[in-house]
């Protein structure tokens, strides 16, 4: 049996910065709602209806696209005593919008609640990620709430593995802010030297936690750094002994982080070339609670190289 809340409990959680839940019960005749947005294959995550609170390091900066598997699901909420007050007190709300209904019809819709007290178990009831553009059809396909036994776990309702989804779509790492020496414009066999500046931290983690339930957390450490010439290797040699910060240009020091440029740029379109930059974040999950294997997240800059030859003059 379908069963319909005239009252709808509404918790948001937003990946650029944690959420407490709100205290409380508040009318919601429309029902729940999530402004979902989608740029590209960049997804966030905005947790409607839901209780899960995200926190951590890892958020704030631009998504790089992952989504989760199961936009919606159900999660546990009120036991039975509390579920049945929390009904009972919407009856102005009830009568005000019910056309037609009479005291014994709102008697009626309290008795699905009543038999629950002294029911060993919890109403649970269904959430959505409203950054998916899935999340709202997902959810309007699950009930209500959903009376579940203590101990069970209905179909679709959240599990480890989802929390530790859920943790991975609001990770960010940030955009890599690339150095190059030389700055404005390179020479052909002259090394042009590449680091990050202003990095910060190496390891950024989130986690996602079902207050008094379970908790998941998965961290994205830096580890490698890649580098594009924008060209063909007959026109440039990349050298990408880089480690994580790249290398900071030294007077005297050995080459081993950026790009040898072999030819000029003069035939190319624009006339430069495009060098690009892309940070590698393995990411792991606290195995200790579900081993799984994420793909790593990773950040990319580009910067227009323009190389010149050296002109020489002889003079005889």
């Amino acid at each position: 049996m379908r069963v319909l809340l005239a009252l709808a409990l509404t918790f948001t959680v937003c990946a650029l910065a944690p959420v407490t839940p709100a205290a409380g019960a508040v009318p919601n005749p429309g029902g729940p709602y999530g402004k979902g947005f989608q740029a590209g294959r960049t997804v966030g995550v905005q947790l409607e209806n839901s209780s899960i609170v995200i926190t951590g390091t890892g958020l704030g900066k631009k998504a790089d696209g992952y989504r989760v598997k199961r936009p919606c699901w159900y999660e546990p909420g009120r036991d039975a005593e509390d579920m049945l007050k929390t009904q009972e007190s919407i009856r102005a709300y009830w009568f005000a919008t019910g056309q037609g209904r009479s005291e014994a019809d709102f008697q009626k819709f309290l008795e699905q609640f009543k038999e629950k007290i002294g029911v060993p178990g919890r109403w649970w009831s269904p959430a959505y990620n409203a950054a998916d553009p899935n999340g709202m059809a997902c959810w309007t396909a699950l009930q209500g709430a959903l009376w579940v036994d203590q101990g069970d776990t209905p179909p679709a309702g959240i599990t480890m593995t989802e929390l530790l989804d859920l943790a991975r779509a609001a990770l960010t790492v940030p955009e890599p802010q690339i150095q190059l020496n030389p700055d404005a414009k390179s020479y052909v066999n002259l090394p042009t030297w590449v680091w990050l500046e202003g990095q910060g931290q190496t390891t950024r983690s989130v986690t996602a936690t079902l207050p008094g339930v379970m908790s998941a957390t998965v961290t994205a450490t830096l580890d490698d750094i890649q580098i594009d010439a924008g060209t063909t290797a007959d026109r440039a040699e990349v050298k990408e002994n880089c480690g994580t910060a790249g290398q900071p240009y030294t007077k005297g020091g050995t080459f081993g982080c950026g790009v040898r440029y072999l030819r000029a740029s003069a035939d190319q379109p624009r006339k430069v070339y495009t060098l690009t930059v892309t940070t590698v974040w393995p990411v792991t999950s606290d195995q200790s609670v579900v081993p799984f294997v994420f793909d790593p997240v990773q950040a990319t800059v580009s910067r227009d190289v323009p190389v010149g030859e050296v002109q020489s003059t002889v003079k005889q």
